[in-house]
């Protein structure tokens, strides 16, 4: 089973978990005129089939799950990374939305930012690993920098549609800052799961989580008409394919995340992993030109980006010194 034999190994591993989870987004731009909901079904197939792929190739393979003699405390491991994956799937939905509404240069500045805020201080509570005030510094500078996206969107749309994805944004990173304890505590005691095992529990989470959530949003959606089924299977094989892919970029994220957690500690290998923000934005705002409208925004955009820097910096170095 492979795991991280250095910090440098673990800060690799973190950094493409960085590119990753600020990446996948790009998926759903690509699937041009295909509705977020729809998206999402494939999108949550991905997820699973790579942290099955991840645990058979470099983990143990299923046996850690499938044994059959599990104790109390092991029942407790299993049903703590099966929650996260539920919270996250609640959470990813809202921030897809907000995606398609606000667009991902400000989904993920509130969205994410908050969650960094959220899961970087639940997680060190369950495992207090790193240098405490370096990370904390590091997290106010996250703070300042949504606080700055949020002032830069401002700028491009006062519509009530706009409105909507800065409040799923908010809604979405609340939610998302607590999936991380959940796992990180599934990989903690005396029946604890290794980073591959938690990783698929999570992954049976979020599917069977979406199968009951995303079908509901398709008969509620919260912009555009009703869905069915039939929407799906009628969609395009490039845009199934694009969520699949989606799925397949961030589940790569988290697992390496997961694994890298094991020599950084999770409080600090979720805050670094967070650094997705800075991905998303530089996307957002350099590739898709979400701000093209407002060059007068430049300067807040420069400092939000400045903000991430410096608070990824400060986290890395309460890892290295923690």
């Amino acid at each position: 089973m492979y795991t991280p034999a250095s910090y440098s190994a673990a800060v690799y591993l973190m950094i493409i978990t960085m590119l990753a989870w600020g990446s996948w987004a790009n998926t759903q731009k690509l699937a041009k005129n295909w509705r977020f909901e729809l998206f999402y079904w494939d999108y949550t197939f991905g997820v699973l089939i790579t942290s099955l792929l991840f645990s058979v190739f470099l983990g143990p393979g299923l046996s850690a799950i499938t044994a059959g003699n599990f104790t109390p405390d092991h029942v407790t491991s299993l049903q703590s990374a099966f929650a996260g994956g539920v919270v996250f799937n609640v959470a990813n939905i809202l921030l897809v939305a907000a995606i398609s509404l606000a667009g991902m240069s400000v989904a993920f500045p509130v969205g994410i930012g908050i969650a960094l805020v959220v899961g970087t201080g639940l997680t060190y509570w369950v495992n207090p690993l790193g240098h405490t005030g370096f990370l904390a510094g590091g997290v106010a500078f996250i703070l300042l920098a949504i606080l700055l996206a949020a002032k830069a969107y401002r700028a491009i749309s006062s519509q009530q549609v706009g409105r909507k994805g800065l409040i799923l944004s908010v809604l979405s990173g609340v939610l998302m800052g607590l999936f991380y304890p959940l796992v990180a505590h599934s990989m903690a005691g005396p029946a604890a799961l290794d980073a591959y095992s938690a990783n698929v529990v999570f992954s049976l989470g979020i599917v069977l989580c979406n199968v009951f959530a995303n079908a509901l949003l398709m008969k509620k959606p919260f912009v555009g008409s009703v869905l069915s089924a039939k929407d799906y299977f009628q969609g395009r094989a490039c845009n199934h394919l694009f969520g699949l892919m989606g799925g397949v970029i961030w589940c790569v994220g988290t697992s390496l995340n997961l694994v890298a957690a094991h020599k950084a500690g999770p409080a600090v290998a979720y805050a670094m992993g967070q650094g997705a923000t800075l991905v998303a934005a530089i996307w957002g705002v350099f590739i898709w030109r979400e701000f093209k409208s407002a060059p007068q925004v430049n300067r807040t955009l420069v400092l939000m980006f400045t903000c991430y820097a410096l608070g990824l910096a400060a986290i890395g170095y309460a890892m290295l010194h923690g």
